[in-house]
């Protein structure tokens, strides 16, 4: 068995980003440069990325280059039931809101971005998610 330093530092967390504005990108790499976070900009990309590895988090948009970030919600649900589908979208109506959370979502963030808050929702949603794993193993 090779035992090498890397074999005891603790990963980080990843989230895939379902987002389509550049500076929207920039800005939550940089609030959540304690993640890898991989982006995507529309819901093909974001379900090719999906199916190829795990994600401890998804962060949606709402509008995405090849449509809405409900249906991309969906689409993961069925393919996960457990990941942790947090929106942050500039639309705060409640029905809005009410349609990410019917889709599967867990959390809405509405825009803009206030730093410790959105990191807040983030570490609690995977923190939860992690949780709910561990309690289910036998």
């Amino acid at each position: 068995m090779v035992n090498t330093l890397t074999d005891h530092l603790p990963t980080k967390n990843s989230i895939l980003c379902a987002e389509d504005d550049a500076d929207t990108c920039d800005l939550l790499a940089f609030l959540l440069s304690d993640y890898d976070i991989v982006f995507a900009e529309s819901i093909e990309e974001s379900i090719m990325l999906f199916k190829q590895r795990p994600f401890d988090l998804c962060l949606l948009d709402n509008w995405l280059i090849d449509g809405f970030g409900i249906d991309l919600c969906r689409q993961i649900r069925a393919l996960n039931s457990t990941v942790p589908i947090l929106f942050a979208s500039g639309v705060g109506q409640k029905e809005e809101i009410e349609k990410a959370l019917d889709a599967g979502a867990q959390a809405y963030f509405v825009k803009p971005y206030f730093p410790e808050e959105l990191r807040k929702i983030v570490k609690d949603l995977i923190d939860q998610s992690q949780d709910n794993a561990n309690a289910q193993k036998p």
